[in-house]
């Protein structure tokens, strides 16, 4: 960061990084980039009106919920992301235009405004390398034992206009392996329409966790999208964490013994 701006997070702001069971026995290892909406002290609002930032292009809503009760079903390490992604998004190269957005859906952000590199730096710094140098610092503890990493994210059930029917999707880029048994354990369930690669399709162009801690590593990995609706409340974060801990748990036997 740039010598002559302040840091930007203050005594009073949240860490960055939320790290769950980090002695978790579980090979599984989960990371949740868009769990949390805090805005540092700094930046106010970003003059985003309260039901704004409550809104999807905030966070993604209920992703932290069930990730937690997953870390409790799994006895599995968990890295959550504490602050909004209007801030910095921490699955987007920070060089990317989406990572700091003016524009979220059709939502304005003034705050993201014709930020100064010095001012993009300095959320770099202090929210996005935290949290992924965390991660890194994480798996590289775990480099003598077997680890599967498991990105969960939540979408909207509507997008710019656009209904979503399906309640889960499953994303892979290079490696579909685990992908693959995930999505046939999901079908077979018999109650879920589920997406392949939807609502979003990962990419090293558009995703930044997946490639850079799980494809460069050579870790199985998938990304995993739940609809936000499912699992806003705290009953619907334990339903689904109960129903993904069986099923990870069962992917990951079956990714083993092929």
């Amino acid at each position: 960061m740039p010598d002559h701006l302040p840091p930007l997070l203050s005594p009073s702001d949240p860490s960055p990084v939320r790290v769950l069971r980090e002695s978790g026995r579980s090979a599984l290892f989960l990371t949740a980039d868009h769990a949390g909406r805090a805005i540092p002290r700094a930046l106010g609002d970003l003059g985003v009106p309260e039901a704004e930032r409550r809104r999807h292009i905030a966070w993604d809503i209920g992703i932290a919920g069930v990730t937690e009760c997953l870390c409790d079903h799994l006895d599995a390490t968990a890295v959550l992301q504490t602050y909004s992604r209007l801030v910095v998004d921490c699955n987007r190269d920070p060089s990317w235009p989406t990572a700091m957005p003016e524009i979220s859906e059709y939502t304005a952000i003034p705050g993201n405004r014709g930020l100064t590199e010095a001012a993009k730096a300095a959320r770099v710094a202090a929210i996005f390398t935290p949290y992924h140098d965390r991660i890194r610092a994480l798996l590289d503890a775990r480099a003598h034992r077997r680890t599967v990493l498991i990105a969960m994210h939540s979408f909207t059930p509507s997008f710019k206009g656009e209904s979503r029917a399906m309640q889960i999707g499953v994303l892979y880029d290079k490696d579909p392996k685990l992908a693959l048994i995930l999505l046939d354990l999901l079908r077979r369930e018999g109650d879920l329409v589920v997406g392949d690669n939807a609502p979003y399709a990962l990419a090293e162009d558009s995703d930044f966790s997946i490639p850079s801690h799980g494809q460069r590593r050579g870790l199985p990995h998938v990304e995993i999208e739940i609809r936000q609706d499912l699992i806003a409340e705290p009953d619907g974060q334990r339903a689904w964490a109960k129903r993904l801990a069986r099923l990870f748990t069962a992917a990951d036997a079956a990714l083993q013994a092929a």
